[in-house]
């Protein structure tokens, strides 16, 4: 038994994107366009739990969460088909966000989430916002 209801919901599952999603992508154009050099796609802590952007010098991680995996409260969905699988998925995805939370605050960095939806411009600010204060 496959975890995905349909062909057409496996397709669509296989064909998200880890990395350089278009919010992640619009919000690091314009950080790049502002002067700002960062890693993406990184580990703070090493292991598997990556950051989308991350500013090393200033010990500060980024998460663009995507509102379907990480529960948006505004846009998140509740899968009706295939429930017994998706909703212990999706909870845990939250549950280890905010373990990473934990781990990188812990161990001295900026952890900054950001939802899919917001607007790419009013993220960079904030992160811009947050840098200042961490130079």
């Amino acid at each position: 038994m496959s975890w995905a209801s349909t062909e057409g919901t496996a397709r669509s599952m296989r064909s998200n994107r880890g990395r350089d999603t278009s919010p992640e992508l619009a919000v690091r154009k314009i950080l790049h366009s502002m002067g700002y050099r960062y890693r993406v796609d990184f580990a703070p802590l090493g292991g598997r739990r990556r950051a989308d952007i991350v500013f090393t010098r200033q010990r500060t991680a980024i998460f663009i969460d995507g509102c379907f995996w990480h529960s948006c409260p505004i846009h998140g969905t509740k899968p009706r088909r295939n429930a017994d699988y998706w909703r212990p998925k999706l909870r845990r995805n939250v549950e280890r966000d905010r373990e990473t939370d934990k781990l990188l605050r812990d161990a001295g960095w900026a952890v900054l989430r950001f939802w899919e939806h917001e607007p790419p411009k009013l993220v960079a600010e904030a992160i811009i916002g947050t840098l200042r204060q961490n130079t």
